[in-house]
């Protein structure tokens, strides 16, 4: 069975990423807690290609969320699906470079 593994990166990525978890999750019968809520045994068939079963019997899904700016982050957590998330799969941070030879 292969497994998957989702990178989304960016506004955008985040904002795309967040809303394929949100179609995953319905075709797979998964709620925003990550609960199964499905009515067919066939929707949970082949839920470790994308989701972790947690020790909860909860789904998480496989992904690692990346942007710059923690707004991005925030704006994700605070969405409909934003706890069905694990907290440290949100990797964000300010990128500062300095080049002093640049600067007068």
């Amino acid at each position: 069975m292969r497994e998957i593994v989702h990178i989304q990166a960016g506004q955008c990525g985040n904002q795309i990423g967040t809303k394929f978890w949100e179609v995953i999750s319905d075709e797979h019968g998964i709620d925003p807690a990550g609960s199964s809520v499905g009515d067919s045994p066939l929707q949970l068939e082949r839920i470790n290609v994308y989701y972790n079963e947690s020790s909860s019997q909860t789904y998480v899904p496989r992904a690692i969320l990346v942007d710059l700016e923690p707004g991005t982050m925030d704006s994700v957590r605070s969405g409909p699906f934003g706890q069905l998330f694990r907290p440290d799969n949100f990797i964000f941070g300010m990128l500062m470079i300095f080049c002093s030879k640049f600067v007068r």
